[in-house]
């Protein structure tokens, strides 16, 4: 007797014979035994999990001689003609090539004529979501109220290319893949008839290679038959089919972990030089992360991770985290769909496992919202049931030294306003100790903001010496000058630097005493608090810079503010700050509001800047004023002539 490949000889004879598909099974014996046959059933599923295979049991059934039964005898003339396929009463229909309205009308003029010696005439088209649109509508009429003696069967691994009106005059039958321990005792079993001797875990890899079909685990069955000499071994299947294996990914992945990187290339050049393709090192490392984080994540069973959890490299599991793991998984991932566009597929992997090599350094967005968010805590001093604190500004700096109710409102009066140092927040777990940020005594260095920087000075220069009227130094412009240190150019640079000095000084006492008008000015809260304007100014920053940063950072370039009954006035000098608080007046005025308990504006000027008469433009021509006027811009001219 010729060969007979595993597949075939193992084809199941019975409902009790299929793997995995027990549902479909069980109902259809008891359709049989009840007597309730359907005029047309629809078996659709992924491919080899025994959509043919039922077809051709039914069959049995209905015509079996002592039929129908739902056990079929398998040994009478039908039977045998239906395992043959020579059987006149059951036509197996390969759709794809007899899609046409030809061949749907060749069936419909076939089925006026009843069985020869069977029952029933049974149609199996098998891939039947091949056919036409036109075929399909054919054959509409004739699957709703066929003779009583025919029965269609129809068989698709693509149900959604089947039109609703086909599916809604059959019965469907949802087949499902196999589990790979059923495959794996089914692959022992075959082995076993042969009289081959397989080890479990090369007839485990079989089943996970076939992703749960019956036909594709014994064609591959087979396949390693032929090259085991009677005993199926992992190692054979890994060196005769160019695997990797777990040991050897191992090897390389341990390498990674430990940031060698010459050594990971090393074995990726041994991996290609042992013929093992690209694509087979990317398919078995991206199975071997995936099992690693399914063991990160506590799953420990052999049918998902393929091997037992003590194959699994340990220092791989204690160097990377799940976050990780998940990144270099879908670095694999994504690299299997570039290379097919790559300049060179080796590059790429090379790349992808020197990028591995520095996987523990990598953080992810989450584990860097964390950070962010214990600084924060950390820095405004969350917890210690004042508010966030002000984030150092140019002038909020100041005034939050002066008034140290600006770093917070509190949220209840009892709350002591005045005076309250802020408490240092605990680090919390993981973050830097930075020495500035220790803690001295108990309330931390910055306690209290810290001192404010010391006053600016500068030395008053020496007093110039007028020279006498009738001062002759002998000596002329084309002369060497004197030996002397005397140079009364000098002076005159010393005499107008004291000058601008001077004006300096005295336009930052006249704002420093209205900053100090400011803060001795008191206005009374709505919880009854008496706080200074500065204080109130503080207060709304702080607030605002919590959410609103870049609102608060352009209030600190306010000037003094003014408060009224019902509302607060100030100015400031830029056209462009003013448009952003104009934009959010709204929400300075509420916080202001919620300060106040009651309703108030908030008014916002432009700070007219005086203008000198060092920087008054001299009147220009015409023509000249003309194209300023056309392009905008400024001319500045020099001395008339």
């Amino acid at each position: 007797m010729s060969y007979e490949v595993t597949a075939t000889r193992r084809r199941p004879q019975q409902f009790d014979d299929l793997v995995g598909q027990e549902f479909v099974a069980a109902t259809l014996k008891n359709s049989i035994k009840s007597g309730k046959i359907a005029h047309a059933y629809l078996f659709s599923g992924p491919r080899g999990c025994g959509k043919t295979s039922t077809a051709r049991i039914l069959a049995k059934a209905l015509n079996c001689q002592n039929g129908p039964t739902e056990t079929p005898c398998g040994t009478c003339s039908n039977c045998q003609e239906i395992i043959k396929g020579s059987s006149l009463d059951v036509i197996e229909i390969d759709g794809a090539s007899n899609n046409s309205v030809e061949n749907v009308r060749q069936i419909k003029d076939e089925i006026q004529f009843p069985p020869s010696s069977s029952k029933y005439k049974i149609y199996i088209i098998d891939e039947v979501h091949m056919l036409s649109t036109s075929a399909f509508n054919a054959l509409l009429k004739t699957i709703e109220e066929p003779p009583e003696y025919v029965v269609f069967i129809f068989a698709t691994t693509e149900l959604q290319k089947v039109p609703a009106t086909i599916k809604s005059r059959c019965q469907q039958y949802n087949f499902r893949l196999v589990a790979i321990d059923k495959v794996k005792e089914c692959l022992a079993d075959a082995a076993a008839e042969l009289g081959i001797q397989a080890d479990d875990e090369a007839l485990f890899w079989i089943a996970r290679e076939s992703t749960g079909s019956m036909r594709d685990a014994y064609t591959l069955f087979d396949q390693v038959v032929a090259f085991s000499d009677g005993h199926i071994t992992y190692e054979k299947i890994r060196d005769k089919l160019g695997l990797v294996g777990i040991d050897r990914l191992n090897q390389v992945f341990e390498a990674c972990a430990q940031g060698k990187n010459t050594e990971v290339l090393g074995f990726i050049d041994e991996f290609l030089q042992n013929g093992i393709s690209i694509e087979q090192l990317i398919s078995n490392s991206a199975d071997y992360l995936r099992s690693l984080l399914l063991i990160k994540n506590g799953v420990t069973k052999e049918a998902l991770l393929g091997n037992s959890v003590e194959r699994y490299s340990k220092i791989v599991l204690e160097k990377w985290n799940s976050v990780q793991l998940e990144r270099a998984l879908s670095i694999f991932l994504q690299l299997y769909r570039d290379i097919r566009y790559s300049l060179s597929p080796r590059y790429e992997i090379e790349l992808t496992y020197s990028r591995l090599c520095w996987l523990a350094d990598y953080v992810s967005n989450a584990e860097v919202k964390k950070a962010i968010d214990a600084a924060q805590r950390l820095l405004m001093g969350a917890g210690t049931g004042t508010g966030p604190g002000v984030a150092a500004g140019s002038g909020a700096a100041s005034l939050a030294a002066e008034a140290p109710l600006a770093n917070a409102i509190p949220e209840s009066p009892a709350a002591s306003p005045v005076n309250e140092p802020v408490r240092q927040t605990p680090l919390p777990d993981g973050m830097p100790q930075f020495s500035a940020l220790q803690d001295e005594g108990n309330n931390g260095p910055f306690h209290d903001g810290g001192p404010l920087p010391p006053e600016q000075s500068v030395e008053t220069s020496v007093a110039p010496i007028e020279p006498p009227a009738d001062y002759d130094d002998g000596w002329t412009n084309t002369d060497d000058p004197p030996d002397d240190d005397y140079n009364y150019g000098e002076e005159i640079q010393a005499e107008e630097a004291e000058a601008s000095y001077e004006d300096a000084l005295e336009k930052e006492e006249t704002a420093a005493n209205k900053v100090v008008a400011q803060l001795d000015e008191h206005i009374t809260t709505a919880d009854g608090r008496d706080i200074t304007i500065a204080q109130l100014r503080g207060s709304v920053v702080a607030e605002l810079a919590v959410n609103e940063g870049f609102i608060a950072s352009v209030l600190e370039r306010t000037g003094l503010w003014k408060v009224s009954e019902n509302k607060v006035e100030t100015t400031i000098e830029s056209a462009l700050d003013l448009q952003l608080i104009q934009k959010n007046l709204r929400t300075v005025a509420d916080r202001i509001s919620k300060i106040y308990g009651k309703p108030m504006d908030f008014v916002v000027k432009e700070k007219q800047v005086e203008q000198t008469e060092n920087q008054a433009q001299e009147d220009v021509p015409v023509q000249v004023q003309v194209l300023v006027n056309a392009f905008k811009g400024t001319v500045v001219t020099g001395g008339k002539k």
